[in-house]
């Protein structure tokens, strides 16, 4: 039996998830790895600006505090840690944790960097086929910044075999992180898909972090869920036999339960006969879900078949600016007082030309649900007791953007009564559109060296 241990879900997860995951593992014994999922689409993207503004970046920002809490422990315990935490700069993130291991007393850990997710010189964007997920939405144009595909478990596994305590990777599919161990400790063959099924299955599960551990769950009064400040992160216990069981981290709080494992295992997958990954095309039409425990489920019944003919590349481009900016209204009246704010600011926007595509949100009246013409606002008869107007625009120039956005502060002395809390900013933005690429056309890989080797 392995175990695969999950420790963050995506950028921006709780720093200190890992410990009690580490903890737990090494308690146990056993054969075990671990994993952080840190990468979206969307994560892709911001890392790709920050790349730009300093070469040296462009990895995940929070890298240090993700491992220096468990480094030293997983080193010493034959733990692996595997993590997409190279974002658009899987070389600039190994330095990161050679230097830190350096710090921590451990010149020799073995870091593996795999690489190969970087297309933009290999992807011809006339000649690939549109995703079909994105056909119609025509998101394209612009300058490329970057473009990389979702690479399979094979070069992570390569890299273990190659001794690698801590495997980073850019752009892969989520589901790989958790398989590839699972390969390398059972020597599965990259075309024995029931095999694969398992351990995709254990990934696409454990991906998300705390969602499989009682997260994005909860609801009170309806689905409580214990001690949620302290929600442990998701182990899977995964057997040669085929057998897998969701748990958790032990002295900690969040569950697993049937239900939860259910929605986890449903999150993201469009076709439940047919759910893509790089290493195999899953079906879970047959499966089932079984409390054996207090906080452990057994999953059975995943079927897997060849992987797909094609990969999915996503592609960056350039995307102007975004520009926003945000005044609250409170107390009496505030309803009419924000909706005239945000009449003002529309109407002002026209009057100065501004070249910007422009919403308005009253958040505490409409706004998740609203569309970029206000209409739910514009109907609501609802009367909060406060309520924040937001001006979002795109625009093409850094300066058009700031301008209607600082149209926001000028609502303090020109706007209606009681307006206060101002804040407002611009941002570049990227646009991603998804591309099909074949394995073939890719070539991925991994190199493993020291910390010395790599931070002299």
């Amino acid at each position: 039996m392995f175990r695969v241990g999950n420790c963050a879900g995506f950028s921006g997860d709780r720093v200190d998830a890992a410990t009690p995951v580490v903890d737990t593992l090494i308690e146990l014994g056993g054969p075990c790895a671990i994993f952080f999922e840190v990468l979206g689409e969307r994560t892709v993207a911001l890392a790709q600006l920050e790349k730009r503004r300093d070469p040296e970046r462009g990895y995940e920002p929070m890298l240090e505090r993700l491992l220096e809490p468990i480094l030293v422990k997983c080193a010493t315990h034959g733990i692996p840690i595997i993590g997409n935490f190279g974002a658009a700069n899987p070389p600039g993130a190994a330095k990161v944790i050679a230097r830190l291991a350096k710090r921590l007393g451990l010149p020799d850990l073995r870091i593996g960097v795999v690489h190969g997710d970087d297309v933009r010189d290999r992807l011809d964007l006339k000649s690939h086929a549109v995703y079909e997920a994105d056909t119609g939405l025509n998101m394209g144009g612009g300058e490329v910044v970057s473009a990389n595909a979702y690479l399979s478990a094979q070069p992570i596994v390569e890299a273990l075999r190659n001794g690698a305590q801590v495997v980073v990777t850019g752009r892969t599919g989520d589901p790989s992180l958790a398989l590839a161990p699972l390969v390398h400790y059972f020597g599965w063959s990259f075309d024995d898909w029931a095999k694969l099924a398992i351990g995709a299955t254990t990934g696409h599960l454990l991906e998300c972090g705390a969602q499989v551990t009682g997260g994005y769950y909860y609801d009170p009064g309806y689905k409580d869920v214990p001690d949620p400040a302290n929600i442990g992160f998701p182990i899977a216990e995964v057997y040669e036999n085929g057998r897998l069981v969701i748990t958790k981290a032990a002295r900690t709080g969040g569950l697993v339960n049937a239900q939860v494992v259910k929605e986890q295992l449903l999150y993201e997958i469009h076709d439940p006969h047919h759910y893509i990954t790089p290493d195999v095309i899953l079906d879970f039409s047959d499966v089932t879900v079984t409390e054996i425990g207090k906080d452990r489920v057994e999953v059975a019944g995943m079927r897997g078949g060849p992987a797909p003919a094609t990969i999915k590349a996503t592609v960056c481009f350039d995307g102007g600016w975004l520009g926003e900016g945000e005044i609250s209204y409170a107390g009496p009246n505030c309803r009419a007082r924000a909706r005239i704010a945000a009449d003002v600011l529309l109407e002002r926007l026209k009057i100065r030309k501004l070249d910007v595509q422009a919403r308005v949100d009253l958040i505490g009246v409409a706004s998740v649900h609203d569309g970029d013409d206000g209409d739910l606002w514009r109907k609501s008869h609802a009367e909060p007791q406060d309520i924040r107007v937001r001006l979002a625009v795109s625009a093409r120039t850094q300066d058009d953007a700031d301008q209607a956005a600082r149209e926001a502060l000028a609502l303090y002395c020109c706007g209606p009564a009681g307006g206060g809390g101002v804040r407002w900013k611009t941002t570049p933005r990227i646009r991603t559109q998804s591309y099909l690429m074949r394995p073939e056309d890719l070539a991925p890989g991994a190199t493993v060296r020291t910390a010395s080797e790599i931070a002299p």
